[in-house]
Parts: C-alpha cells; sequence; structure tokens
C-alpha cells in the first residue's frame, strides 16, 4: 500500500510538473503575441487617433496575467490553499450525487448493460 501511495504521489507531481511547464511554454508564445498586439494596436490608435483601437488589450492582459501568475507565481499556492480550505471547511460540497457509488450499484449497472446476463 505504502508503494501505490508513493508511486501515485509521484505521478501527481509530474503532471503537475508538466501543467507548469506547459503554462511556461504557453506564456512564450503568448507573451510574444501580446507584445506584437499591443505595439500594432497602440500604433493603430495612434495613427487612426482613436483610443478605441486599443480595447483589445483589456482582455488579452488579463490571459497573460493568469497564465504568468499560473507559470511564475503564486497561483497554484493560492489554489492550493483554496482546495484545503474547502476540505477543512465546506467538506459537503465534495459528496457525490446519490452517495458513494457501491459494489452493489456497479452490479447492477453491469447486469443492466449486459446483454447475456439473465437475471432469476
Amino acid at each position: 500500500l505504502e508503494r501505490q501511495l508513493l508511486m501515485q504521489n509521484q505521478m501527481r507531481e509530474r503532471q503537475t510538473a508538466m501543467q507548469i511547464a506547459w503554462t511556461r511554454e504557453f506564456l512564450k508564445y503568448f507573451g510574444t503575441f501580446f507584445g506584437l498586439a499591443a505595439v500594432g494596436l497602440t500604433t493603430g490608435a495612434i495613427k487612426k487617433k482613436n483610443p478605441g483601437v486599443l480595447l483589445p488589450i483589456v482582455p488579452l492582459s488579463f490571459i497573460f496575467a493568469y497564465q504568468y501568475d499560473m507559470g511564475y507565481g503564486t497561483l497554484l499556492q493560492r489554489i492550493k490553499g483554496e482546495a484545503e480550505n474547502i476540505l477543512d471547511t465546506q467538506s459537503t460540497l465534495l459528496e457525490l450525487p446519490k452517495g458513494p457509488i457501491t459494489y452493489e450499484d456497479l452490479e447492477k449497472m453491469r447486469r443492466s448493460q449486459s446483454k447475456f446476463f439473465v437475471e432469476k
């Protein structure tokens, strides 16, 4: 059992590391896009003398800030803290509808889907 727990924890850590690495890689591409878009939109706003052209920078900056926080900031620590808070104070939110699945429930579903099983 201890080996299984260690293996599961290793897998969780590796998946989390992959998620962070993916976010950091995505941030490189999105950061480049955001920078080019900001320069282009600013140039367009100046040429057209219309500050409304800069409006797309607002949602793009929120996406950029979120990705940066996920890759290099404290977002994962805040998410972990909130998850721990939910586990400690709001565990009723985690309950499954109709309670946990039992072996009998699985057998009923298996029998109802089986074409060859005839119940007596």
